[in-house]
């Protein structure tokens, strides 16, 4: 019997993909051949989850911690995080303005549906984290890209983004630090957006799941220096700071109205997020903070190693990023088509990296690549690289 392709919702034409996740499978299936890969495309630490979460999970397991929880988590990591919150962004929030999540994507993703309709507008800085684009356009609403400048430090420019809100512009979605750049905004340009925000009565998303990750100066925080938490969503997680990426473990915090919301589509889609896992995370958070600090401080090393190697190849510059853990490299006066040049990075360099355009059209040019890897790999990478590029050739 002839069978017939089931067609898919016209919607799916609409979502994209996470392109570090294509090269990962990609690198993947070159390991499977023989071949060997240095993975710097992947954005998760390579430490191991700190031993005092791991026993908090352990030990919830062991006590039957494995029923259904509240939509919005269990009242005792919410607050958990609103004290945490509170703590560091000096913003008094309580559990009722906190959702769980498996993971800050589908915060980004639930908050996004809960707000917009088709049509809003939403500006995203460019280059940025493929799913806050994915998603807008998912819902039928709208992304307007602001570039962010080398030049800049990429730095969101508040002249810039005044001159791209219309009437229809609803969110401001910010991420700082940032991914992929690695920029930072400074308290002046927090209070220079804030302002622009207030004027136009934009929501900010504050995506600050790399908080703890800055590097040179303390962490400004948009959500808590903006004076205006009434118009204001912090995107927060587990995974960067706590190295669960795989634990899933992501939060909100919003004004109690849009909390209910979010909550409701945590029910209608996941339920819930894995009590034990919440368990943990009260560990995580409450819980000693020396491996954290050891992360940050190790993190730093890299950085400084990975920037002075790509300077050293020929027609590379790279600035040195204020947080998170990745560099931005221009490799432009060698190939403007970077995801070329990341292909032939991983086939004849094997060397894992991004193109900068895949996180939007404003990173041509550009390439991505984690320092969350050992100073073994990252200086065998840099050796890859470096002599790979000297057989480059544009044809």
């Amino acid at each position: 019997m002839q069978q017939t392709m089931i067609p898919l919702a016209e919607s799916m034409r609409r979502l994209g993909t996470e392109s570090a996740f294509v090269v990962l499978a990609r690198a993947r299936a070159l390991e499977a051949e023989g071949r060997s890969i240095i993975h710097l495309e992947i954005g998760e630490p390579d430490f191991d989850t700190p031993e005092h979460v791991k026993e908090a999970g352990i030990a919830s397991i062991r006590s039957n911690r494995t029923h259904y929880t509240p939509a919005a988590g269990i009242a005792e990591l919410r607050d958990a995080i609103a004290t945490y919150v509170t703590r560091t962004r000096g913003v008094d929030i309580t559990r009722d303005n906190v959702v769980v999540s498996p993971g800050a994507k589908p915060t980004i993703a639930f908050t996004l549906m809960a707000l917009l309709n088709p049509g809003d507008e939403v500006v995203i800085p460019d280059p940025a984290y493929p799913a806050y684009r994915s998603i807008v356009t998912y819902v039928n609403a709208v992304p307007v890209s602001v570039p962010l400048m080398e030049s800049k430090q990429f730095r969101l420019d508040p002249a810039a983004l005044e001159a791209a809100i219309t009437p229809k512009t609803k969110i401001l979605v910010l991420n700082s630090p940032h991914n992929p750049t690695g920029g930072i905004l400074t308290n002046e340009d927090i209070f220079a957006i804030a302002d622009i925000a207030r004027k136009h009565d934009l929501v900010v998303i504050s995506d600050e799941i790399y908080n703890r990750h800055c590097y040179d100066k303390p962490f400004a925080s948009y959500f808590g220096l903006s004076a205006n938490p009434d118009r204001t969503i912090l995107v927060d997680g587990f995974s960067k700071a706590w190295a669960m990426t795989g634990w899933r473990l992501g939060f909100g915090v919003y004004p109690k109205h849009i909390a209910d919301a979010v909550g409701a589509l945590m029910l209608n889609t996941v339920s819930c997020t894995t009590t034990f896992v919440q368990d943990a995370g009260i560990a995580a958070i409450t819980g000693d903070d020396k491996p954290v600090q050891a992360m940050r401080d190790e993190f730093r090393r890299r950085r400084k190693i990975l920037v002075e190697g790509l300077c050293d190849i020929p027609n590379v510059s790279c600035q040195t990023p204020g947080g998170a853990f990745y560099v931005f490299p221009n490799v432009s006066k060698i190939e403007s088509d970077d995801i070329k040049l990341a292909t032939y990075l991983l086939e004849e360099g094997g060397v894992a990296v991004l193109g900068g355009s895949t996180f939007g059209p404003n990173g041509r040019g550009f390439i991505r690549l984690s320092y969350a890897a050992s100073e073994e790999n990252l200086r065998e990478a840099l050796k890859r690289m470096k002599n790979a590029l000297a057989r480059y050739s544009r044809s």
